[in-house]
């Protein structure tokens, strides 16, 4: 039987600045200040997890502030394929701004925001489909181990879509809160029962301090 695998999702701490604006892959520093919640999420995340982050600096600097918290935990593995999706000429501006600079891009775009991607940018479809592929290389290669992933909140979602083989679309539904944890645990044996995908869903959007230690 192939063991299972625990991925432990967490979002970034809070930006910087960029609040209410689509920063993108903007490289935004965020605020570690919150030590209570850092020592929570410190405290529920698994020893001897195998630890991997976008690129860009604020989850760098939150993977960096949780382990300072107490969390047992590796250097980081630096994977660009987690980071946020891609805004192109509208990363940086507020959903009005988009509407008064670009009226019928930005109306074209609302007809199908899933695989839509703003000019210069991305779709959540592409962003799906890149994380799936990190996701498949590090389950791959830690099948029945423990996984933390601090990441984004596109990221997540595109996670979450994978786990409940959800299109883009539908996978706008979710939200993810800066420092919530979502857990996804990849079990093969779902699909020798009948499953459709080999995914168990434990956790969402959850904040470290409602974890029960059971869940670890």
């Amino acid at each position: 039987m192939t063991p299972e695998t625990r991925w432990w999702w967490v979002r970034h701490a809070p930006v910087i600045e960029g609040e209410g604006r689509l920063y993108g892959q903007t490289d935004l520093a965020c605020d570690t200040s919150d030590t209570e919640t850092f020592r929570a999420l410190a405290a529920v995340l698994p020893e001897s997890a195998v630890w991997v982050t976008s690129h860009l600096v604020r989850t760098v600097d939150t993977a960096r502030a949780i382990r300072a918290a107490g969390a047992d935990a590796p250097e980081p593995v630096r994977e660009p394929d987690l980071a946020e999706q891609a805004f192109g000429d509208w990363q940086g501006m507020t959903w009005d701004e988009i509407r008064e600079a670009s009226g019928a891009e930005h109306t074209a775009f609302w007809w199908a925001p899933g695989d839509n991607a703003p000019p210069g940018g991305e779709s959540l479809a592409q962003v799906i489909a890149r994380v799936a592929r990190v996701i498949e290389r590090v389950t791959a290669a830690n099948a029945g181990g423990d996984i933390v992933a601090v990441a984004h909140g596109g990221s997540i979602r595109a996670a979450v879509a994978l786990a409940l083989g959800l299109d883009a679309a539908r996978s706008l539904a979710f939200r993810f809160d800066n420092l919530s944890v979502t857990r996804l645990d990849h079990v093969p044996e779902r699909t020798r029962q009948g499953h459709a995908h080999p995914w168990r869903v434990i956790l969402l959007n959850t904040p470290a301090r409602w974890i029960p230690a059971a869940s670890t």
